[in-house]
């Protein structure tokens, strides 16, 4: 019994990952979180055991629960590994299979926590269900570095209604009130008892009304935008033989698409800015003020003390300015301590850098303050805040070349929605293979590129002013909530104890 209940879990994970993007089948994540509940709550039938073995059991249905979603969404890590990194194929999937299971971990002790603590009541136990998994899924998106990636909230981008919640509460919240709505229907259904419907009903109503709210305004005149999307092919981009043709393919995207603000993806110079052709910096910049604007591209940028920075600088009009990535990709871009022999392993160009300073503010160009972050850094949004409400414009730069023609794209973009919501501004996005695009404040992609061609999007974009309640407060309303939750389910439980 217990095998068919992990397994169950498994496949109920793995079909959660429909509900993100590129399927965007958001009502999906109900019918997988409330199969978890189903299978730790009544159905489990846990009472008649000990509070170590009920662990144990909860623990196992959420593992597999998580084990199948990280399989199921993130497993294009096996492209980096494999086809660019060179690890060879059993020894990459093992790799993708051990950080999947370290990654379903949370889920595993969220479901063993729960099913120590659950009363069967079906909305106390609802409610006790949400605040675990909030907090479970916060918790993984900052211990160890933090992986947040497939966070349950990320699935309800635009149009879902519980999207309204996310200049409020940010993706925990939105993600814990997720896992409560799916709770409460399993409770209806068992139950035969509809007060919880209704509770849902007025959840998901005040999701719609609060996407009627403009959290923040536009100031200022627009500006012309073009964001660069260069596809160039990971496996060619660092062939010393190439870099010349790099170089130029970038001058021509930069000519050929004159606007106020000219962005190139993530490492498009895929080397240190020191050693770039003499005049390259001058060319870029003649450039940049031949459009009466400026020009932003990623390379790479060492300090005095050798310290080697993922980097965004820009050239034009304005001062120059640069921009060096503060959360870097564990085994990707540093090695965490005791795990240098993996790059004996794998070939991972320039990855020894050093993190940026947590505080810099964002580039002033022309008439807006633009925030930059590069690639992973905007899956962490209270992270992103830092610059507010100084910034008026988001701005992110990525190479997701290494993942192949992947679920990574689509997702990647789905995480931007989010940051455009909880930031109530415009993020813009150029990367080097997808998707380039601009998100609305409202988290609507307003203009995408397809992905997989290189050229440019023509945009027109104002910059925004204002703060959302999640701008202000961060992530800690929602976790002050679920805490508290917690926190009355365990000193309820001494009291029965």
């Amino acid at each position: 019994m217990d095998l068919r209940r992990q397994g169950a879990a498994l496949l109920a994970g793995g079909a959660s990952v429909l509900a993100y993007a590129p399927f965007g089948l958001f009502p999906l994540v109900f019918v997988a979180l409330g199969l978890l509940f189903w299978l730790l709550g009544p159905a489990a039938r846990f009472a008649d055991t000990t509070p170590r073995h009920k662990m144990g059991k909860g623990f196992a249905v959420g593992f597999a629960w998580g084990l199948g979603a990280m399989l199921g969404g993130v497993s294009w890590l096996y492209v980096a590994l494999n086809r660019y990194g060179g690890l060879p194929m059993p020894l990459a999937a093992l790799a993708v299979l051990l950080f999947c299971a370290v990654a379903a971990l949370y889920a595993g002790f969220a479901g063993g926590l729960f099913s120590v603590l659950r009363r069967g009541r079906a909305g106390s136990d609802a409610l006790l269900f949400a605040a675990i998994w909030l907090l479970f899924e916060w918790t993984r998106g900052w211990a160890f570095t933090g992986f947040p990636w497939l966070a349950t909230g990320y699935s309800q981008s635009p149009p879902s209604p519980l999207a309204g919640f996310a200049p409020v509460f940010g993706v925990y919240g939105v993600g814990g009130l997720a896992a409560l709505l799916s709770a409460l229907a399993v409770g209806a259904l068992q139950a035969r008892n509809w007060r919880p419907a209704v509770l849902a009903a007025l959840i998901l109503g005040c999701g719609f009304g609060l996407r009627q709210i403009a959290w923040t305004a536009p100031v200022g005149d627009p500006i012309k935008v073009a964001l660069i999307q260069t596809n160039i092919e990971q496996s060619l981009k660092w062939r010393p033989e190439l870099l010349q043709k790099w170089l130029e393919h970038n001058l021509a995207l930069v000519r050929d698409n004159p606007a106020q603000l000219v962005v190139l993806p993530e490492t498009t110079i895929p080397l240190l800015v020191d050693y770039l052709p003499s005049g390259y910096l001058d060319a870029i910049g003649h450039l940049a003020l031949r459009n009466g604007g400026d020009v932003i591209f990623g390379t790479f940028t060492r300090d005095a003390d050798g310290h080697i920075f993922n980097a965004a600088i820009s050239r034009g009009r304005s001062p120059a300015g640069h921009y060096a990535k503060q959360h870097l990709v564990p085994f990707g871009e540093y090695s965490p301590p005791l795990f240098h022999w993996f790059y004996d392993l794998v070939n991972i160009p320039m990855a020894d850098q050093t993190r940026g300073a947590a505080s810099q503010p964002p580039l002033a160009l022309g008439s807006q303050k633009v925030a930059i972050n590069i690639c992973y850094e905007d899956v962490f949004g209270e992270e992103l805040i830092r610059s507010l409400p100084e910034a008026t414009l988001m701005l992110n730069l990525s190479n997701l070349a290494w993942y192949g023609d992947s679920f990574a794209q689509p997702q990647h973009l789905q995480i931007a929605r989010l940051r455009a919501l909880e930031t109530g501004r415009p993020m813009l996005r150029s990367t080097n293979t997808g998707m380039t695009a601009l998100v609305a404040p409202d988290g609507q992609v307003a203009a995408v590129l397809p992905p997989f061609e290189a050229g440019a999007l023509h945009v027109e974009v104002r910059g925004y002013a204002g703060l959302t309640p999640y701008a202000r407060w961060g992530n800690w309303p929602a976790v002050a909530a679920a805490s508290l939750v917690l926190g009355l389910a365990s000193v309820a439980r001494r009291r029965r104890s």
